[in-house]
């Protein structure tokens, strides 16, 4: 088990990560003595909430369950609405706590609820897939989708705690368990050469699940978005590195109306951004060869299903981080280090996008 706390400027907070570690949730939950709490989960992970809550009742705190639909297309406001009319029946006060028990989904949602909720309620993330430990439940960002937007209604609302049990991992869907890899080697491209070194090393323990190469991945994908968190919270700058691949991928999430997940979004705008690179002379071919051939050898297809790539390309400057209609890329020089901020003509964008559609 390894535990380490997270530096913002609106507070720090703990990460504990680990398996089956249901006395370090119980704590986590204890040590706020919330006046009330109330899990937000969704009926995939449901049975596993059912043992948060019992767990967090060892400690004297009784948990009701609100349910959501699993899924992207429930990152809605009408979903939202439904957390805070829960919070509301439950008398959940700003002494109370939220505790969000699922993917990035229910984070998502769960903390957005938290932040408006009495202007703001404590948050504890319970993330139960990998994509949600290495990315979403760390960092503060929540928020929902708008009728063409992913995440365009949202706060920055920063958890009190966050838990990870790798020992959830198990009874993963493999199709799911693979997506979030998307996201680990997001984090060695663009930040962390060491990390790449590791997810060749480890490849086969890591699909395997083993416990103890992933609690290591686990916990550098959390240290390097930390380091970033804590230099710029609200994304104003640095933490724009955060979004290599995500330029692209959200395009593709939206235009497919949500239908692709996330993950795969993810790793089809990576080999999209490095492409559009080399033909910007910004990186060599190896990087893109190297980042295509680990995508690949962690499950995740080069060819997404069939969108159109009108509705791609109406969808990018859609991006809630573009100005006056004008998208700044993030863009990989080298492994282990991506630059964000980089202007890219249109007709690199429609050229590499056509390539990558076909």
């Amino acid at each position: 088990m390894v535990r380490l706390i997270i530096e913002t400027p609106s507070g720090s907070y703990p990460v504990v990560i680990g398996s089956n570690i249901n006395r370090e949730l119980r704590g986590a939950v204890a040590r706020l003595d919330p006046t009330s709490a109330a899990i937000v989960t969704d009926s995939n992970v449901l049975p596993l909430a059912k043992k948060v809550a019992r767990t967090i009742k060892r400690a004297g705190v009784k948990t009701p369950i609100h349910v959501i639909r699993p899924g992207e297309r429930s990152k809605s406001l009408g979903a939202a609405g439904d957390v805070l009319n829960f919070l509301e029946r439950q008398k959940v006060d700003r002494a109370g706590c939220v505790i969000a028990v699922g993917g990035g989904t229910v984070g998502d949602i769960a903390g957005f609820a938290g932040a408006i909720w009495q202007r703001g309620v404590r948050v504890v993330q319970v993330p139960t897939t990998l994509l949600a430990m290495v990315d979403s439940s760390i960092g503060g960002k929540t928020g929902v989708n708008g009728l063409r937007s992913k995440n365009a209604i949202g706060a920055f609302w920063q958890p009190t705690a966050v838990v990870a049990d790798l020992a959830w991992l198990e009874t993963l869907p493999p199709l799911s368990y693979r997506d979030a890899f998307a996201e680990v080697v997001k984090y060695a491209v663009a930040m962390d050469h060491g990390l790449f070194e590791l997810l060749l090393k480890a490849r086969e323990r890591l699909l395997e699940r083993d416990p103890v190469a992933l609690e290591r991945v686990v916990f550098q994908c959390v240290m390097a978005k930390a380091l970033v968190v804590a230099k710029d919270e609200r994304e104003r700058g640095p933490r724009a590195i955060l979004n290599y691949g995500h330029t692209a991928g959200h395009a593709l999430e939206a235009a497919s109306r949500f239908r692709i997940s996330h993950g795969r979004a993810v790793a089809f705008g990576m080999r999209v951004a490095a492409r559009i690179a080399l033909s910007m002379d910004l990186c060599g071919k190896r990087l893109v060869e190297s980042q295509d051939a680990m995508l690949t050898a962690y499950g995740l297809p080069d060819r997404p299903p069939r969108v159109g790539m009108a509705r791609v390309l109406a969808a990018i400057p859609r991006d809630k981080k573009a100005r006056r209609g004008k998208v700044a890329w993030v863009m990989p020089r080298r492994l282990g280090h991506a630059e964000p901020g980089h202007a890219v003509p249109a007709a690199i964008v429609r050229r590499v996008l056509r390539k990558a559609l076909a």
